[in-house]
């Protein structure tokens, strides 16, 4: 057949497209558009509200479509596809493909053909009786004997329209293109001049030299318009909710797939794609049972009920999965399946209770705290009020177990930087590349395994506050280079950027080496030592600190018998293990006298008020303190008498009773113990 062209249809203020396709194999004429004005169409929705998409499909549809347009253009974008049959299908399934189309129109056996191929919905054009009248009065124009065709099935009132108009009416019914051809011929023979039906029995009547009459009226295309397009209007609100889901879906960490009531794949996001190796287009329409057995849902979908928190193993991934019955309007319509990885949860697990462990860079303990009267604490502690009150870099020195961060956070503290962070890393604990990282951070993708969308260091974090660096002396090199660049130029450049980031911090390090002498060796920078050294300040040991040792040792008591719940009262026991503690060097420092306290502490919180804590038991939990060589005297634990030699508890026993003028109740709470077990000590030892 050969190609026609048809004419461009115009309408003022009109949006109509079609397509003109005619005959086998050729291709099919561009889409015209011809826009329309907003004047002819009245008000327009705005860019963003999505349209109707119709399409009329057939040779006879067109004609009538110009006249019907101004009703309909503004809510609906309409394109006519001059096709039928298998053509008509290879078109319609490439606008489906497209998302070009939300509901078709058809008439007649072209109509009930698509409907049958196509899942997205077909309107049927309903012959009317007006159309029949309409059509049976043009027709009689011609001739008084007429043949009418209908799809499939003779009407029963088309025969009672016979008798009311007595006209020679032929109805003819067809199934196939050929059956209708074969038909047509047969009652050209017969000596018919007028046929009505569809637009191919019109075309079809017309190529055999008879008068075609058309069926359809505008009022049965306006009617099939009205139910296409609220068929189409409500495929675009399903549609606009879809895209809406799958927009959130395919963000979604998690791996999400849902299906129908047989199980049938329906929604699938990159995630689950990536998990079961799959493509969501693959998997569209197919048993989820058959791409993955172990993840199948046909338990919630016969039951309803949801299957929690499951941990499933698919290939070499450990899941957390979640199936949950999908209901609409309070019927079940299909299921979906939630996979997360188990690390993936783990990681959340691990920075949430690190997060709740309080690290919010916080600065615990004040310049008051700091306990001691010894002149050289004083001295100290005195320096540290002044240099609180500068921005100055301070570097801290002294022993390990000195006390060194808790001057540093004193001093902050102290400072007008109080209520700003105060971030603590101790340098000598991450390897280099993990302490570069964590010192100044880094941008996405600056090396294998970096968090999306980078890291903040710890010197960008400390901005405005104070930056605590323990053990600076094992910073190695190449980072003390970058340290030095950034206390000079007070800017930090992440790994992987190329754009410094500005920063005020105040600068604390603190450390247990001799600088001068790793200076001296090339271990550390002599340019940054002398930046780091501005402001100096050494904690003296615990051994130069004599007059100290009893009031730390007191309150470090005082507080781990409270921790630890025990009844014993802390004087006494202080008194008698003053001896051992004043008799050892400590080299430790109060951090070793803090550890020493606590095992006494627990180990009071054990025993009974009445029991004596011997000279082997001591050994055990204060071995530094007390060698094989002590002899049999031992200086008490417990209540001031538990440790000590049965002579040397009686000599001070009477002791205490005679400074307390024999009163025994004030020897027994000076003693910790029970009037009663001072009297038996007393008779006893008689």
């Amino acid at each position: 057949m050969m190609k026609q062209s048809l004419p461009v249809l115009k309408r003022s203020g009109v949006s109509f497209r079609y397509v003109n396709c005619l005959g086998e194999g050729e291709r099919p004429v561009k889409e015209r558009h011809i826009p329309a004005t907003a004047k002819a169409l009245g008000a327009v929705p705005p860019p963003a509200a999505q349209k109707a998409k119709i399409c009329v499909m057939g040779f006879g549809m067109i004609g009538m479509l110009p006249a019907l347009m101004p009703d309909y253009g503004a809510r609906a974008e309409i394109r006519a596809v001059n096709k039928i049959f298998e053509d008509a299908l290879e078109a319609a399934k490439e606008l489906v493909q497209r998302g070009q189309v939300h509901a078709f129109v058809a008439g007649g056996a072209n109509g009930a053909f698509l409907r049958q191929h196509l899942r997205v919905p077909v309107v049927l054009i309903r012959v009317t009786g007006f159309d029949i009248l309409h059509a049976l009065a043009k027709a009689r124009e011609v001739s008084d004997r007429i043949a009418i065709f209908s799809y499939e099935a003779i009407s029963s009132e088309l025969e009672e329209v016979k008798q009311l108009l007595k006209l020679d009416i032929e109805q003819c019914f067809y199934t196939t293109p050929e059956d209708a051809q074969q038909r047509v011929a047969e009652l050209a023979r017969a000596g018919f001049k007028v046929i009505v039906g569809s637009s191919m029995i019109k075309r079809l009547a017309e190529e055999a030299g008879l008068a075609g009459v058309f069926l359809y009226s505008e009022n049965s295309m306006r009617q099939a318009l009205d139910d296409a397009l609220e068929i189409a209007r409500l495929a675009v609100m399903e549609e606009t909710r879809r895209e809406w889901l799958n927009g959130i879906l395919q963000h979604l960490d998690d791996a999400v797939v849902a299906v129908d009531l047989d199980s049938r794949v329906q929604a699938m996001n990159p995630a689950m794609e990536k998990l079961l190796s799959v493509s969501a287009e693959w998997s569209l329409g197919r048993r989820l049972s058959e791409i993955a057995p172990e993840l199948d849902l046909e338990s919630v979908l016969r039951t309803g009920d949801p299957e929690l928190q499951q941990i499933q193993r698919v290939g070499s991934k450990t899941l957390v999965t979640n199936r949950i019955a999908i209901r609409e309007h309070g019927l079940q319509t299909g299921a979906v399946l939630t996979c997360q990885d188990a690390r993936v949860i783990q990681r959340a697990d691990r920075n949430i209770r690190s997060q709740g462990r309080g690290r919010s860079f916080v600065a615990r303990y004040r310049l008051s705290q700091i306990s001691g009267k010894s002149p050289a604490i004083l001295h100290t502690r005195s320096l540290a009020e002044k240099y609180a009150a500068t921005d100055a870099t301070i570097l801290i020195t002294g022993e390990s177990g000195t006390g060194k961060e808790l001057l540093a956070q004193g001093i902050h503290n102290a400072s007008r930087r109080r209520a700003e962070p105060f971030v603590a890393i101790n340098c000598g604990a991450f390897p280099e590349s993990l302490l570069e990282s964590e010192l100044f951070g880094y941008e996405e993708g600056a090396f294998t395994g970096s968090r999306r969308g980078g890291k903040t260091g710890l010197v960008e974090t400390a901005h405005q506050g104070t930056l605590f660096l323990d053990e600076i002396a094992e910073m190695p090199v190449p980072l003390q280079t970058r340290l030095l660049r950034v206390l000079q130029e007070k800017e930090v450049l992440r790994l992987g950027s190329n754009e410094p980031t500005p920063v005020e911090v105040r600068v604390i390090a603190a450390t247990h080496r001799n600088l001068r002498e790793w200076v001296s060796e090339g271990r550390f920078r002599e340019d940054l030592y002398y930046r780091l050294n501005i402001l100096h300040l050494h904690i003296p040991p615990l051994r130069e600190r004599g007059d100290d040792l009893e009031e730390i040792a007191g309150r470090l008591l005082a507080e781990a018998l409270r921790r630890h719940r025990a009844t014993l009262a802390p004087e006494p026991l202080l008194a008698s293990l003053m001896p051992l503690f004043e008799s050892h060097p400590w080299p430790g420092n109060v951090r070793e006298l803090e550890n020493v306290i606590e095992r006494v502490a627990i180990y009071c919180s054990t025993i009974g008020e009445d029991e004596i804590l011997e000279l082997e038991q001591l050994r055990n939990i204060m071995p530094e303190l007390i060698g094989e060589e002590t002899g049999g005297g031992v200086a008490p634990a417990g209540n001031g008498l538990r440790s000590m030699g049965r002579s040397a508890e009686l000599a001070h026993i009477r002791r205490t009773v005679e400074e307390c003028g024999g009163n025994l109740g004030e020897a027994s709470r000076r003693l910790g113990i029970s009037r009663t077990t001072l009297w038996r000590r007393l008779n006893t030892r008689n």
